[in-house]
């Protein structure tokens, strides 16, 4: 994930790019850079971050009233000066600036050299802005008609802008899969990953929907859509609080989380995995992966939700990998004196990357010679400087402080990574491999089908609202998700809720099960399914009051559930991702009707720096 920046107007370009760089740093500071145009060129780009390029400026003179700025999460070619954007073409004729992965880069790259094309960085982008320059050139297009028919060939996401720098009289802004908004005052265009550099500068503002291509001048702004026609764009006015425009419609971040994961799970497979080829491509894990591939053991350490998620993907790691797989809660794996052997590999999960006992465990891990990854969705956090490799989530910024897209971000992490080892290791047909691949890129589609069905979980909410006590059961892959369920109602509701393996409800919980007792029964189909089926008559003989989340098509449960939630039909690798989304919901509800402040609950915080 990379943040850009552009303007054209009547003010000085550079300040413009450097404040909006400093507001989009969460999305990398592997490197940035800037281009702006005046008289002449001025282009300055480094190695980390923006206050590491301004140092680098010094006191430069920069004038110029059009230019863009990048801020770099490395995906294609390491963090460096070269590779840094903005990218130049071979001959000097454009500069751009790229969020996104272009998928046939090498491709493309392969027949440009053959036309005499040479290249200075590693990045799929610098190939982009010299597609651009070879068919202005060889086909005698303008820079529109040159831009447009450009991304008509590449396969991939971006967000782009690029201007001439010959005539830097127009900038050009696009999108395919990455977000990009445009910033409207009064002949002063802006353009940014997202709104919150604008905010500063201007009320209107343009969102550009997936093929949008814009076409900015020092006076004038035409939208092209993705069939080429032209049109005046949409300028919506909006209140520049900040905290409200990131909201959007939604009313709490924590529900405009919950229906984000569609695109956060897609943003997170986006490049990883595909449903042409079939594959999985954990990039950050390619230097590791022999010896990852050869572990004896691997022990997965963290915290709150990270630690739930640990938990499936030792259940996801162990069924389809065949590797021995320990899950430990990193606040107590260093004060035991742990064995860890060279021979292990320690995975960290944690969504900021600065969680202070999960560092602490992997520093210890290190000490004794483990093979150490990380698994976070902040770029340039703690656990991914101090990890030997890993693999970012790619959920984007996750403001309410209980987690919920980047739970689910982090199980397909680890169900991407399970799927790896278990066909490297051979323990996956090619069937098998491939049909779950699949079925994992159905993910966004079904929890789509959850959310727009989800009124039911309200109906629900307002019957249960006022109880003291919840238990959740789950077994199997379900088990973790009973846990993680849970968790949710007790950090934004304040009741009381506690998850158990379904089977160990006999021995203890039962006793407190009454016709007061809410007991959330995951009950999707699979092998365990009948075991859980008996579970609910336990409960039922006790006159507990049953809400099940079953597989759609279910009438079995109907009867013998007091509720029941469905889900859509999946493997069970898929499901258990599935399952959690009405969990959250149910959560979420339960605590705005017993006025709770969902977004910030008390005495928690996002990210635990202390121990």
């Amino acid at each position: 994930m990379c943040g850009i920046l552009g303007y054209i107007g009547k003010k000085d370009a550079y300040p413009i790019i450097i404040d909006g760089l400093r507001k989009l740093e969460y999305r990398g500071y592997d490197s940035a850079g800037v281009c702006v145009s005046g008289q002449s060129t001025h282009l300055y780009k480094y190695k980390g971050d923006v206050d590491n390029l301004v140092a680098h400026i010094g006191n430069a003179h920069i004038e110029g009233r059009i230019g863009i700025g990048h801020t770099r999460w490395a995906t294609h070619g390491e963090p460096n000066d070269i590779n840094a954007h903005p990218h130049v073409s071979m001959h000097g004729e454009f500069v751009l600036v790229h969020n996104g992965i272009i998928e046939n880069y090498a491709a493309l790259k392969q027949r440009l050299e053959a036309y005499g094309y040479a290249f200075q960085s590693e990045t799929d982008s610098e190939v982009l802005v010299n597609v651009i320059e070879y068919i202005y050139r060889h086909y005698h297009k303008s820079f529109e008609a040159a831009v447009r028919k450009a991304l008509s060939i590449v396969i991939g996401a971006y967000s782009i802008c690029v201007y001439p720098l010959k005539n830097p009289t127009q900038l050009i802004a696009a999108r395919l899969g990455s977000p990009l908004v445009i910033g409207v005052d009064s002949g002063n265009y802006y353009v940014a990953s997202d709104a919150i550099p604008i905010a500063k500068y201007t009320r209107n503002i343009v969102l550009l929907d997936d093929g949008d291509l814009v076409v900015m001048t020092h006076d004038s702004i035409l939208l092209k859509k993705d069939d080429d026609s032209s049109q005046l764009p949409n300028v919506t006015t909006v209140d520049w609080n900040i905290e409200n425009t990131a909201l959007g419609n939604f009313s709490h971040y924590m529900l405009k989380e919950i229906y984000e994961q569609p695109s956060s799970i897609q943003d997170t497979c986006r490049g990883r995995i595909n449903d042409v080829h079939d594959f999985v491509t954990l990039g950050g894990l390619y230097n590791v992966l022999p010896r990852l591939v050869d572990a004896k053991r691997i022990i997965i350490v963290a915290c709150g939700t990270s630690w739930h998620a640990g938990l499936l993907g030792e259940y996801f790691l162990e069924d389809i990998a065949r590797i021995p797989v320990e899950v430990e809660y990193a606040s107590e794996f260093r004060y035991r004196n742990p064995i860890i052997t060279p021979d292990d590999v320690v995975l960290a999960i944690s969504q900021s990357g600065e969680t202070a006992d999960t560092l602490a465990a992997i520093r210890l891990a290190k000490e004794r010679g483990a093979l150490v990854l990380g698994i976070c969705n902040v770029v340039g956090s703690s656990i991914a400087r101090e990890t030997q490799a890993g693999v970012y989530t790619h959920a984007g910024p996750e403001i309410g402080v209980a987690s919920t897209k980047a739970f689910t971000a982090q199980v397909t992490v680890l169900a991407m990574l399970a799927l790896l080892l278990g066909y490297s290791r051979n323990k996956l047909t090619d069937k098998e491999y491939h049909n779950s691949i699949r079925a994992l890129l159905e993910t966004p589609k079904k929890i789509q089908e959850i959310l727009e069905r989800s009124d039911g979980v309200k109906h629900i909410a307002e019957r249960f609202y006022q109880v003291t006590n919840f238990l959740y059961l789950g077994r199997g892959y379900f088990f973790p998700v009973a846990l993680e369920g849970a968790l949710k109602l007790k950090e934004i509701s304040y009741i009381h809720a506690e998850g158990y393996a379904a089977a160990e409800m006999k021995h203890g919980p039962i006793a407190l099960i009454d016709e007061n007792m809410p007991v959330v029964v995951l009950a999707a189909k699979d092998s365990s399914y009948e075991k859980v089926v008996t579970n609910i008559q336990e409960v039922k003989a006790r006159r507990g009051r049953v809400i099940a989340i079953v597989t759609e098509g279910d009438t079995s449960l109907r009867n013998m559930a007091d509720y029941c939630i469905e889900i859509p039909e999946a493997i069970p690798l898929v499901e258990s991702i599935l399952a959690v989304i009405p969990l959250q919901l149910l959560a979420y509800h339960i605590a705005l009707l017993r006025g709770c402040n969902v977004d910030r609950p008390r005495n928690l915080a996002k990210s635990v720096t202390v121990e």
